[in-house]
């Protein structure tokens, strides 16, 4: 399928709720095709209605973060069916339960990281060539200050030790080093963004910050011009420390 002229398409991974369909809302108030993608399809597809009810151009992707095959086959239905992609976000995501990191076992790390880590090379793979051939290729991988190295460095401040969930998002930020540095000089631009303490399942809605609070620094990285940076760590304030 030839892509239409003059649209631009997003695919959001974990769209179904949350901070992904937030994201998802807010490209599509700026005049995007919207494509949500989820692994359970009566999920996914009421949040397309919702979002369509807001006059948004949405549509269903069918996509398992977890499964390879999964992501492979989203690549082909996107490109079958609309023929271009320019923003992925990468926004699929769990955490463990809150507990010491000697509790942590490699069962649960391995469960947190197949989905944190591993999820988001199997999708970022399977849409490159997609990004690529955009103009203006655009990825936001969904990270946490609670990957940063620097303030888990500081021993004295207070810090939420999530052993496997902190580490995946360490991990995650160095796959956003890596895609960048590979693809630097091109249009396509890859960013990791926190959007804070937000109220989620994630977090049994005990976060401070609103969804729509936190979606802005995602939609702004999903956004960048050609000047914007790439390989970055960002908040709603600017850079955060790796």
């Amino acid at each position: 399928m030839v892509a239409e002229t003059g649209r631009t398409y997003a695919l959001i991974t974990g769209a179904n709720k949350g901070l992904g369909r937030e994201v998802a809302r807010q490209l599509g108030l700026r005049g995007m095709t919207v494509l949500a993608g989820a692994r359970d399809r009566s999920l996914g597809t009421r949040a397309v209605d919702e979002l369509r009810e807001s006059g948004i151009d949405a549509h269903f992707v069918q996509l398992d973060v977890d499964d390879e095959a999964s992501a492979s086959a989203a690549a082909k239905h996107v490109t079958a069916k609309f023929g271009q992609l320019d923003v992925l976000v990468n926004n699929a995501g769990i955490v463990e339960d809150d507990i010491a990191p000697s509790a942590t076992t490699s069962a649960m790390a391995e469960r947190i990281y197949r989905t944190n880590v591993l999820g988001v090379i199997a999708t970022t793979h399977a849409m490159l060539p997609l990004l690529r051939a955009s103009n203006a290729g655009r990825v936001v991988n969904l990270s946490s200050r609670l990957g940063s190295l620097a303030k888990a460095a500081d021993l004295a401040a207070p810090h939420r030790a999530l052993l496997a969930y902190n580490s995946s998002k360490a991990a995650l930020n160095s796959l956003t080093l890596h895609y960048a540095r590979e693809f630097a000089g091109t249009p396509l631009k890859i960013n990791s963004a926190t959007p804070g303490y937000v109220a989620t399942d994630l977090n049994g809605h005990q976060g401070t910050r609103t969804v729509e609070e936190g979606a802005r620094v995602v939609v702004d990285l999903a956004t960048l011009d050609k000047d914007g940076p790439t390989g970055g760590f960002f908040d709603e304030d600017g850079p955060v420390a790796w």
